[in-house]
């Protein structure tokens, strides 16, 4: 569920396809900076009503992000 919606989130941003974001998919990839993933953290910290340290973790992947969100909603 959680990747399914970042998936979503990130292919609307990126007007792309969420079918070709893959958890493995790296944010450099897709053309998202350090500054891109902040904002989109902070979206996500609304679609998923959480709070994110910005300094939390490492974040280099879908799969990454899903990980951090994850532990959060527990």
């Amino acid at each position: 569920m959680v990747f399914e919606k970042i998936a979503e989130m990130l292919a609307e941003k990126l007007e792309c396809d969420a079918a070709s974001i893959k958890p493995e998919t790296e944010f450099g990839t897709l053309g998202i900076d350090s500054l891109d993933v902040m904002e989109f953290l902070m979206q996500l910290e609304e679609e998923f009503d959480i709070e994110i340290e910005m300094g939390d973790s490492k974040i280099n992947t879908v799969s990454d992000l899903v990980t951090l969100i994850e532990s959060r909603l527990n």
